[in-house]
Parts: structure tokens; sequence; C-alpha cells
């Protein structure tokens, strides 16, 4: 019965994204969809606990789950087709009805302010095991690009939260690993509008989506010997191998955030502000 639940809760919610997203009150342009879905349709990898993992610039309240309504409908009716995500306490799981909804969405409560040590993050982690596919924003909240930090006029998404190197250092087999690019989401929801407006997205909005090539698992497997000889360096007392595995997590973590940032000036330039072209297939 709770399978039936998410199962509805996910097609319901990714059919009025996919109508949404035909309606003509806003258009979409995708790029690279064959990459995560060949992902997510290799069954031998994924019984074989090789998880997906996609890491995306996070601008907009409806970045999830819109950017999902892009997605064939049949992946809406298999958990191992429909992602998890990390969601904030605060934020989505302010009363009882968010809170069904959202843990029915697939949807794992995180608490700000509790490090990357908490269940949710040790649920993304089994999850991936499984084989599932997890979904991360790793900068941890909205950032839209007018409040990107910029070094030399060059705009860089946030640092991105250390929780995405111990998901992803921490699983059992390496996962596969998609960067994503969201554009116009930003100006469909903009930050800081009055009441009543900040709650309905703008019409007439040119939004995108794009997925980048896997990051190759020789870098994620480089940072992990990395961590292998941190943890087991002969004379290190346990305050040295905690900050050599912090140092390890934050260069995995860089990594991703790497890659993401290499596909927004793919799509959006140095700027990192509006969406230039698509990029190259299999770029």
């Amino acid at each position: 019965m709770v399978q039936l639940l998410s199962t509805a809760t996910v097609t319901a919610t990714g059919l009025i994204c996919k109508a949404f997203l035909n309606s003509g009150l806003c258009s979409v342009t995708v790029s690279n969809l064959h990459v995560l879905l060949e992902a997510l349709r290799n069954d031998e990898r994924r019984r074989c606990g090789q998880g997906v993992v996609t890491v995306a610039n996070h601008i907009s309240t409806l970045d999830d789950p819109l950017a999902w309504g892009t997605l064939p409908t049949e992946l809406y009716l298999n958990s191992k087709t429909i992602r998890w995500s990390l969601g904030a306490s605060d934020i989505m799981f302010t009363n009882p009805v968010f809170s069904a909804f959202f843990r029915k969405g697939q949807v794992l409560e995180t608490f700000r302010g509790n490090g990357i040590f908490q269940p949710a993050v040790d649920t993304a982690i089994r999850r991936l095991n499984e084989g599932h596919w997890v979904h991360l924003f790793g900068e941890g909240k909205i950032n839209q690009p007018p409040n990107y930090p910029r070094t030399n006029g060059v705009a860089r998404l946030p640092r991105f939260k250390w929780g995405v190197g111990r998901i992803l250092m921490e699983t059992a087999v390496p996962p596969l690993i998609i960067p994503m690019w969201l554009t116009g989401f930003d100006k469909l929801m903009p930050e800081h509008r009055s009441f009543p407006y900040k709650y309905f997205p703008k019409l007439g909005i040119k939004l995108g989506v794009a997925f980048g090539e896997p990051i190759p698992v020789e870098e994620i497997t480089a940072a992990l010997i990395t961590r292998a000889g941190a943890q087991f360096a002969p004379g290190c007392d346990v305050m040295k191998q905690k900050q050599q595995m912090d140092l390890v997590r934050s260069g995995v973590t860089t990594i991703i955030q790497r890659a993401v940032e290499a596909l927004g000036r793919q799509v959006s330039g140095n700027h990192l502000n509006k969406r230039l072209l698509d990029p190259p297939m299999g770029s």
C-alpha cells in the first residue's frame, strides 16, 4: 500500500508537470535526455548495485519536480526510475499534509545545520546501494544568477555542500554521476516577489534542461583511493585522519561542482545567467 501511494503521488505530480510544460504557457528545450534515460534503463548495472546520481544548479522552487515533467510517462510508474531527493525540513515538511505528500514523493527530510551525518544522507547512500536514482542540488538551497559569486567577471556557483562528497564516497559501487543545467526556472519563479505573486509562476518563459555526459569514473575512483590512504595511513591519530577525510570529501564535492559549472558555461556562458545554446551532443 505504501509503495502504491508513492507511485500514485509521483505519477500525478509528473503528469501535472508534463501538462504544464505542454500547455503553451511556457516552452522547454531538453538537451541530451538520452544520457539519463540510458542510465535509468540499464537494469544490469542497477541490479549490481550501481545507482544513478544527477546533480544540478538550483534556481527555483519549481526546479523539482517541474524538470521531471520532461521524462517519459512510463518512468513515473517505477520507484527505480524516479528520483529520490533531499528536501529541507523547514520548507517542505512544515505540516502533516506537506510531510505526507513529500515523503510519498520520494523526498528525504533533511535538517539544515545537522551536518552530513544525518539520517537523510544515510538513506540516500542506502538507496544508491540498491541501484536507485538520487538527485542532488549541490548548493543545498536556491541561488539565482544575480547572486552568484564572481571572480574577474566570471560567475561561479556557491560552494556545494560536503554531503555530496559523503554520499558519493560511501556507496558500495561508485554511482553513475550525470551533471545537469537548468535555465529559465529562475524567471518562472523569481525570488523575493511580494505576496501573493510569489506563489504563482510567470507565463511565457523559455525553460531549458540540459544533461551532460557522466563524470568519468576514474576521477571519483582516484579520490576514493586517496580516501583509503588517508583512512589507513600508519601513525595518523584520529584527528589527523578526520582532517584528511574532510579534505578528500571536499575534493570529491569539488569534482562534482566543476562538472556542473562546466556544463553551465557551455549552455549559459561565463555569467551562468541565460541560455545561449544547446551543449554539443556527446560533450
